[in-house]
């Protein structure tokens, strides 16, 4: 592996074990094995990292995402393949996943928070849409999509938080009973 992609791994690892804000520069290069002027070179910074990581891992997600999110007319088939995606996701990047859920629940005003705010709203608008586009077959949802898309994404995190720390286990079936305890309340 090349250095960036030992920092790149190293740093995941220590930042999703204790937090972005409790690992130091330092720390990061003794666990890659490099200088600091080396870290620097490649990322700029401790925030210039962090980004690099998201952008490196958010890419996947977004690109199935983007696929799951395809509205057709069927919004039971819809969530359903959102919630397998982002449950698939986390399965395999467990670490990563772990990491962006702390920096979402981090303080607002922290740097953690304001790197990853915006993969989380490409997140947020995915979902947003499809309930934009489900309002001419579901016309109660009109109005109402940010509050489904915040709503919708925060019971599948929690979900996958306990799938993390092995009280659920992340599959279609977990998948499905979430999409069908999240529609019993929107179609009311």
């Amino acid at each position: 592996m090349d250095n960036r992609g030992t920092i790149l791994e190293r740093a995941l690892i220590l930042f999703s074990e204790r937090g972005y804000d409790a690992v130091g520069v330092q720390e990061i290069c003794d666990a890659a094995g490099i200088t600091k002027p080396t870290l620097y070179h490649y990322f700029g910074s401790k925030r210039g990292l962090l980004e690099a990581i998201l952008e490196q891992s958010f890419s996947a997600l977004r690109n199935r995402l983007t696929i799951a999110a395809d509205y057709r007319g069927d919004l039971p088939l819809t969530l359903q393949t959102i919630a397998e995606t982002y449950f698939s996701f986390a399965g395999e990047f467990p670490i990563f996943y772990r990491l962006q859920l702390a920096l979402w629940f981090a303080p607002q005003e922290s740097e953690g928070f304001k790197v990853v705010n915006m993969q989380n709203r490409f997140q947020h608008e995915m979902i947003e849409k499809v309930f934009l586009n489900a309002v001419p077959q579901h016309g109660n949802m009109r109005g109402r999509h940010q509050a489904y898309a915040l709503t919708f994404l925060g019971m599948l995190n929690t979900y996958i938080g306990l799938g993390l720390n092995g009280l659920a286990t992340l599959d279609v079936e977990l998948a499905r009973q979430a999409v069908r305890q999240f529609q019993y309340g929107i179609y009311s």
